[in-house]
């Protein structure tokens, strides 16, 4: 036995049968440029939908960062705006004189006549903090001996 398939099916050259093989023929070649064709129009979608997602992508890390700048943004306006405030308020209480003997005699330890006054230090171990409440309460002792 031979391994070579042996090909029993003979084609017959007849007119007929050329043709209808030149139709067939042609047939499968038209399948194949319409699948091309189907197959260029589909890449060419897919190249165009990239493209678009990556432009989508990049405007939405854009506006990602944007968002975020007008967050700090804002926060920067609230805590100049709050310092505005608070400049404006020392500015309205530095025009009252009472005030600002007051302040004097709190901070720089100055005096009326007949007034004695006993600075509170803070400790050393105290914070900051601690030592801004103990001038506050040496100012209230001062005023109360006013």
């Amino acid at each position: 036995m031979s391994k070579e398939p042996k090909n029993k099916i003979e084609l017959l050259q007849t007119d007929y049968a050329k043709e209808k093989f030149a139709q067939f023929e042609k047939e499968r070649r038209q399948v194949i440029f319409r699948r091309r064709r189907l197959a260029v129009f589909f890449i060419a979608a897919l190249v165009l939908f990239a493209i678009a997602g990556i432009q989508l992508f990049n405007d939405q890390l854009r506006l990602q960062k944007l968002n975020e700048y007008k967050t700090e943004t804002i926060a920067k306006q609230e805590a100049a705006e709050k310092v505005t405030a608070d400049l404006t308020r020392d500015v309205a209480l530095l025009q009252d004189d009472e005030y600002v003997a007051k302040l004097a005699r709190s901070r720089l330890f100055y005096s009326k006549d007949d007034e004695k006054i006993y600075p509170v230090l803070p400790d050393s171990n105290e914070t900051e903090t601690t030592a801004d409440s103990t001038a506050d309460s040496s100012e209230s002792t001062t005023a109360s001996q006013d």
